[in-house]
């Protein structure tokens, strides 16, 4: 896919009469030489990793460190046996989110959207509302082209990755992809569309790296909730006709210009930050890193 802004796919939905979905397929159509078919298969094969690695959570696994696991059993059963602030289903993304976190960790098969770190954001909203059969599997399809086209947009604009923006490119970009395709799953426009992913990637702007030891496990998993549980309430302000005051592409320079910013202790290499408190100084030594 060749967009080098939203504002590029706003464009092209307007002069071809095509919803945000379609304009991003018929990009990755051009740019790769493929049929629609192809292409469709694709996003299917990653749907379908997606769904399998939800479905393959083990409650009972830890990760080789022993830093993290067992947290999506535990958010789970307490959303089960008691009734959480967040309600039934925001609660469900949050277990989502820490089993798909959790998997990364535990070197499941997971699918990087955009990164292996953030890897639990766009499932955690997707597979619940899938499960509860208020989207289809082709609207689900749909959704996740129109998250590829916002993270391509990131990408040629900014970054995706930790280490070469904070984890404001990597759980933030992926908020905004998570954003975007909520609020086409509940009908949006292109617009706002991209005024839900900018807003989602503006609350999380100047969030660091920091990974203690260096493993993609502390604080790393927990972010996937915050990415996917901004991606909602980003998406519901879209949906209620707020806008983000700086303009969606305004916004992912802005991000770069933040990532370029943070001092290189702030951006995956495991020196500030939480990586740096005594306590995950005790870890790292620990475990020998």
């Amino acid at each position: 896919m060749a967009f080098h802004s939203l504002e590029e796919i706003q464009k092209s939905c307007r002069e071809k009469n095509v919803l945000f979905w379609r304009a991003v397929l018929l990009e990755d159509m051009a740019d790769r030489s493929v049929t629609e078919t192809e292409s469709m298969q694709s996003m299917q094969q990653m749907w379908t990793a997606m769904k399998s690695a939800s479905e393959q959570y083990d409650r009972t696994q830890v990760s080789a460190s022993g830093l993290v696991g067992k947290m999506g059993a535990q958010m789970e059963e307490y959303r089960q046996s008691k009734e959480p602030l967040c309600g039934p289903f925001v609660s469900k993304v949050i277990a989502r989110a820490l089993e798909m976190g959790e998997s990364n960790a535990c070197m499941k098969r997971i699918v990087a959207a955009p990164t292996a770190g953030a890897c639990g954001v766009l499932p955690a909203v997707l597979v619940p509302l899938y499960e509860e059969e208020r989207v289809s599997e082709d609207e689900v399809i749909h959704a996740l082209y129109t998250a590829a086209g916002i993270g391509q947009v990131i990408a040629s604009r900014a970054f995706i990755a930790g280490a070469a923006g904070g984890c404001q490119a990597g759980i933030g970009a992926a908020s905004a992809m998570a954003a975007g395709a909520l609020v086409f799953l509940q009908g949006g426009d292109e617009e706002q569309i991209s005024h839900g992913a900018a807003m989602a990637l503006k609350n999380l702007l100047g969030l660091v790296c920091d990974p203690v030891a260096g493993l993609v496990e502390v604080p790393c998993v927990k972010r996937n909730v915050i990415g996917a549980v901004n991606a909602l309430s980003s998406a519901d302000m879209a949906l209620a006709g707020i806008t983000s005051r700086i303009p969606p592409d305004q916004v992912i320079d802005a991000m770069k210009e933040v990532g370029e910013s943070m001092h290189v202790s702030l951006r995956e290499t495991g020196e500030g930050g939480v990586a740096n408190t005594p306590e995950a100084r005790k870890i790292k030594e620990k475990l020998g890193m």
